[in-house]
């Protein structure tokens, strides 16, 4: 599931998920590290993508991620959902991979700090933990109440675009091994 919504404050409200990194936007970048995933869900609004996704929305749009995520979920059939932002220009496919192996699991950046939107969850778990009124719910404690394994950026995976500045370095950058 990727969240492909929210108002790109720090950016100037720009639709952050079509910006363009190194030929292709940032939302088909995302799509991508996860083509490989029986189904794709996207919470936003619908844009064209390379791979064919399932679009949804949240009741009422910008209201934060834990409501994006509890639309989504209303889409999903797996047992097992990678929750990812749509932001993640480095994100490859072995992180998904890695992530989908060992849920819950949450990436952990290079400065150690988890990084909520690029982890697996049990589905039925996750559905769980969603409060029953999402809107403007911190996804932190949503997702932390799953004790979730940490694992290690060891490929630049977790690097996100928050900033105009994020967009100048198109290389991804190799994050340090987190102990695991």
């Amino acid at each position: 599931m990727v969240l492909a919504g929210g108002k790109a404050t720090r950016m100037g409200g720009v639709d952050k998920p079509a910006l363009v990194v190194g030929g292709r936007t940032l939302l088909d970048r995302v799509i991508s590290a996860v083509a490989h995933a029986d189904e794709i869900v996207v919470v936003g609004p619908p844009r064209p993508t390379v791979h064919p996704v399932r679009w949804t929305r949240e009741p009422e749009p910008g209201t934060g991620p834990v409501a994006g995520m509890a639309a989504g979920l209303d889409l999903v059939t797996a047992e097992v959902v990678v929750l990812l932002a749509a932001d993640l220009p480095a994100l490859t496919r072995a992180t998904v991979d890695r992530l989908r192996a060992a849920p819950p699991a949450v990436l952990v950046d290079a400065d150690g700090r988890d990084q909520w939107l690029l982890g697996a969850w049990p589905t039925a778990a996750l559905r769980a933990a969603t409060p029953a009124e999402p809107a403007n719910a911190a996804l932190r404690r949503v997702l932390t109440g799953l004790a979730p394994v940490r694992l290690g950026d060891v490929d630049g995976s977790a690097r996100d675009v928050d900033h105009p500045s994020d967009l100048a370095d198109p290389v991804p950058r190799t994050g340090t091994p987190f102990p695991e």
